[in-house]
């Protein structure tokens, strides 16, 4: 890569090399949007806890599209941190099956905190996350997960080992206030009950 500083000098070699860096640099963050892979960025994830506690490993996907559809979606990340989505949405609280993506998004798009955890959890863990759900928020099992706990706003999501990591709750602290939706503070009240949700296939569950 040209070294916009090895010229010296001269301003026009200086100017070239700029440019070249900041070319490189948005190939990058297209690459990122087009494939699905969250982007690094400098953002809110510098909030900290007690005893150091961060929020580093935050995934961010930027450019989500929030358009509703009543077609199945086929979403890059598991579970979906946002995109297209069903135009009804999941009513707020703790569901002890799973439940469609589509609507959970939706979810997303109001500003509410998504936990999921992997449909074998242990029972005090299962309590523990429900007690860190916010009032604005919907719990549920996910098979697939590529940690046992994910938590999701829109655009963001933090993977965990274990319910009692310091850091869900600054997640939540961070970003239960919905500031990284479209629509913040329409909220999950109101949407649809578990009844009302058509099940997920046995062999997704």
């Amino acid at each position: 890569m040209v070294d916009p500083f090895r010229y010296g000098p001269d301003p026009d070699a200086r100017r070239r090399g700029a440019r070249l860096l900041l070319t490189g640099l948005l190939a990058l963050v297209l690459l990122g949007v087009a494939t699905g892979v969250p982007v690094v960025a400098a953002d809110d994830r510098d909030a900290s806890g007690p005893g150091g506690v961060t929020l580093d490993a935050v995934l961010v996907y930027p450019d989500l599209q929030p358009s509703h559809t009543r077609a199945d979606v086929d979403y890059a990340q598991v579970p979906p941190a946002g995109g297209p989505h069903n135009p009804a949405w999941l009513g707020c609280g703790v569901y002890d099956a799973p439940v469609p993506d589509e609507n959970a998004v939706h979810d997303l798009e109001h500003g509410s905190v998504w936990i999921t955890h992997a449909p074998g959890l242990d029972a005090f863990s299962v309590r523990t996350l429900a007690e860190a759900l916010p009032p604005d928020g919907i719990m549920s099992p996910y098979a697939g997960l590529p940690a046992p706990i994910v938590v999701t706003v829109w655009g963001r999501q933090l993977r965990l080992e274990r319910a009692d990591d310091p850091r869900l709750a600054l997640f939540v602290a961070e970003y239960s206030d919905g500031h990284t939706a479209p629509e913040p503070g329409a909220s999950c009240r109101g949407g649809l009950s578990p009844a009302d949700t058509p099940p997920v296939p046995t062999d997704l569950a």
